[in-house]
């Protein structure tokens, strides 16, 4: 019993004089904590401009200078700028569809008046007869080319065997058109005949003439 007395005595002596152990928790707090706000000085007040002769703040002039409208002053209401004015009466623009605009300037009478100068400049063109063919222009080629029997090509009568390329190239170019060759050689006996050597190959068509495009106008094939 004496002995765990002793002990217990030795213990607290010891604990005594053991170095205190520092608060880490205060300590973190007191080094977490924010600083105090920065007090800054309040503005200077601002002065107001002046305004000019012209009740700007800024000089007319220097607006001009900058390439700022200065025909216009600032604040100057939107419909001042850039505005034209309106025509209201275009007399390029007819009203004679509006009742109103015509009743206020014509009359029973006027109208009457104008209707009939309008009927007297009035040009009535009446129909004639149809201009008669004249009858010495020679064979009728689109008949001929709807009646003939065959095609471009296509020989149907015959022909001379001594008939000659140089003769039927030099007689065709004596012609405007394959029309005109054609109505001449129809003119001088053909196409039973081949005088000037035309239609060599003996189609009944001269220097080239094809029917083809009057039988598809008449709707023929």
């Amino acid at each position: 019993m004496i002995r765990s007395i002793l002990c217990l005595t030795a213990l607290a002596a010891i604990a005594a004089c053991a170095p205190r152990v520092p608060d880490s928790g205060a300590t973190a707090m007191r080094t977490t904590q924010q600083p105090a706000p920065a007090v800054f000085d309040a503005p200077a007040p601002v002065a107001a401009a002046s305004l000019d002769a012209s009740g700007q703040a800024v000089a007319t002039a220097e607006l001009a200078a900058l390439g700022i409208g200065a025909a216009q002053p600032v604040g100057a209401p939107l419909s001042a700028i850039g505005t034209a004015p309106v025509a209201t009466n275009n007399p390029g623009i007819s009203d004679e569809n509006e009742f109103d605009a015509v009743a206020s300037r014509e009359t029973i009478e006027s109208d009457a008046q104008r209707r009939a100068q309008l009927a007297a400049q009035r040009q009535i063109v009446m129909p004639t007869a149809l201009p008669t063919r004249p009858a010495d222009t020679g064979p009728n080629i689109v008949e001929y080319a709807l009646a003939a029997p065959n095609r471009k090509g296509q020989e149907w009568y015959s022909r001379s065997i001594f008939a000659s390329e140089r003769k039927f190239r030099n007689n065709c170019a004596e012609y405007n058109s394959p029309d005109a060759a054609q109505r001449d050689f129809l003119a001088r006996g053909g196409p039973e005949r081949n005088a000037r050597g035309l239609d060599p190959d003996g189609d009944g068509f001269a220097c080239g003439w094809d029917p083809a495009p009057f039988r598809l106008a008449a709707g023929g094939n």
